[in-house]
């Protein structure tokens, strides 16, 4: 085994651990892309949910951004961000919240895709004197969520926004789909069929009389592999910032992209079974399980040695609540490695949302200065 890497020495198992390295030349790979494609990117901060890693992400500081939850709108608005997209269908419940935002300050956006929370957006716009802008969600792939760009709903939706006191801001879609397309040909696939759905879409609502100023995209697959987005104004993505083992097995990344990881000990061991024991399980890593039906079946994570580099073959076979069996894939022909315990250890996470979300800070290995960064990570909604 190499040299380990003191900054680490002290840090108590399991942790998160994010190469600063990394995940800049991640956060620079997608601005130049977006750039050479002619639009605005507007990342989504539920990956990191760090106040730290948002200002790295957004290069003007206050944005636009895209958040998942309410709870991240407010921290990243306390924190300055003001161009905010809440990229979840609004619950009516939850409109006091968005009102409070914007009177704040922040020029927070929500997404719909139907005449009952129209109708809601409406009357919180009229009662609040705020026009709260909205995005309608287009269906580009039977992912979840959305109307077709044809459906007659759309227009009578963007009416509904229209005249009841609201803004019809544009229209916005995820390919959630493309996560099972592997190659950069499958997912530019994808890229184009998203593109043409809402630009469709909002051909459709133009064509009704409704102003469509932003078309909106985005997956991280989507996102990196996109040749044409004419018609498309923004472009989102969000785990591309650390990516993982799922992103890497559709070969959007490699796994020497992979930012974040675990840090874990060697507790134990079962020899006559080929496992290693560690302190790392699924509250460290998540029970995410997103590569199980990829060519490369992960378990619960690939093994690094302590300074990141991946052991060959060895992956966290299975995992309990606080312990991680690590085992070498049924494959592989060559012997378990000697990992006495006390060993350290990284894992590269399957999700790195679900990861991180497992955890309440990271560990950065800083790039400027080298020292080891405590950056506070926040969860909630």
């Amino acid at each position: 085994m190499p040299p380990t890497d003191s900054r680490l020495t002290e840090l108590t198992t399991p942790c998160l651990i994010l190469d600063e390295r990394i995940m800049l030349r991640n956060i620079d790979r997608l601005a130049r892309h977006a750039a050479d494609l002619g639009v605005t990117l507007r990342p989504h901060l539920k990956t990191g949910k760090s106040v730290d890693i948002a200002r790295r992400v957004l290069s003007g500081g206050t944005g636009p951004a895209t958040v998942s939850t309410l709870a991240e709108a407010e921290v990243f608005h306390e924190a300055g961000i003001s161009d905010i997209l809440y990229a979840v269908g609004i619950a009516p419940q939850k409109l006091d919240r968005v009102v409070a935002l914007r009177r704040a300050g922040c020029d927070l956006s929500v997404i719909l895709d139907s005449r009952a929370q129209a109708e809601a957006v409406a009357d919180a716009a009229r009662a609040a004197a705020d026009p709260i802008p909205v995005l309608i969600e287009i269906d580009s792939d039977g992912h979840r969520g959305g109307l077709r760009p044809d459906d007659p709903e759309l227009a009578a939706i963007g009416t509904i926004l229209r005249d009841g006191g609201a803004a019809l801001r544009g229209v916005m879609t995820h390919a959630g789909e493309s996560y099972g397309a592997v190659g950069a040909d499958a997912q530019a696939a994808f890229a184009e069929q998203e593109r043409k759905a809402v630009a469709d879409a909002a051909d459709t609502l133009r064509g009704a009389g409704l102003d469509c100023p932003v078309v909106s995209v985005g997956s991280t697959p989507t996102a990196h592999a996109a040749r044409d987005l004419t018609g498309v104004t923004e472009l989102r993505a969000g785990v591309y910032v650390f990516f993982d083992l799922v992103m890497a097995g559709i070969g959007v990344c490699t796994t020497d992209d992979i930012a974040l990881s675990v840090l874990t000990t060697v507790i134990g061991h079962q020899p006559e079974r080929g496992w290693i024991m560690v302190d790392a399980g699924w509250m460290a890593m998540s029970r995410d399980r997103g590569t199980a039906n990829q060519a490369s079946d992960q378990g619960y994570g690939v093994v690094c040695d302590e300074n990141g580099t991946v052991l060959p073959d060895l992956i966290v076979a299975n995992a309990n609540q606080e312990h991680g069996t690590i085992a070498l894939r049924a494959c592989a022909d060559r012997p378990l490695p000697d990992l006495p315990v006390g060993t350290r250890l990284r894992i590269l996470p399957n999700h790195a949302c679900a990861t991180a979300a497992q955890h309440d800070r990271y560990n950065v290995l800083r790039v400027e200065s080298g020292a080891l960064e405590e950056w506070p990570r926040f969860g909630g909604w």
